[in-house]
């Protein structure tokens, strides 16, 4: 029984650590060490496209693999990193990457959620203040006989 659980504890821990590494095929890699590690640089920053919140490098999915052959064949050709991510975005959008550019766009997007909240803000302090401001209403003579009757009983 115990060696049955260490055995299958081992199995876990294997399977968890050649996860990773499992997702580079043997026939992926290129034979030159610097645009190998410019290449898996690269898949780090890739989203795959299935998975979405994992690298190309890390999935197993047939697309991740193709765009990892698409990576590593752009750098053979000559292509600079930026290059690479550049004819990637072309492709696929924005999306593809996993930390987005900074633009006018995404700017705006993550901007306008605090920019309404600030005006949100801005538009109850206003109110509050009109409020405090405002003057007391007068009583009609009615009213303040009224108002006068009632105190006294």
């Amino acid at each position: 029984m115990k060696r049955a659980w260490l055995l299958g504890a081992l199995m876990v821990a294997v399977a968890c650590w050649s996860g990773p590494a499992a997702a580079l095929l043997p026939g992926e890699a290129l034979s030159d060490p610097a645009l190998e590690a410019r290449a898996r640089t690269l898949s780090g920053e890739l989203r795959c496209m299935v998975c979405q919140n994992q690298s190309i490098d890390l999935s197993d999915a047939e697309l991740a693999h193709d765009l990892r052959v698409l990576v590593r064949e752009r750098l053979m050709a000559g292509d600079t990193d930026k290059q690479v991510l550049d004819y990637v975005v072309s492709r696929y959008g924005e999306f593809v990457l996993l930390k987005p550019r900074l633009s006018m766009r995404n700017a705006l997007l993550w901007g306008t959620p605090v920019l309404l909240l600030l005006c949100g803000g801005m538009l109850v302090v206003f109110v509050a203040r009109s409020r405090r401001k405002a003057p007391p209403v007068a009583l009609t003579a009615d009213e303040a006989a009224a108002l006068d009757d009632i105190l006294r009983r």
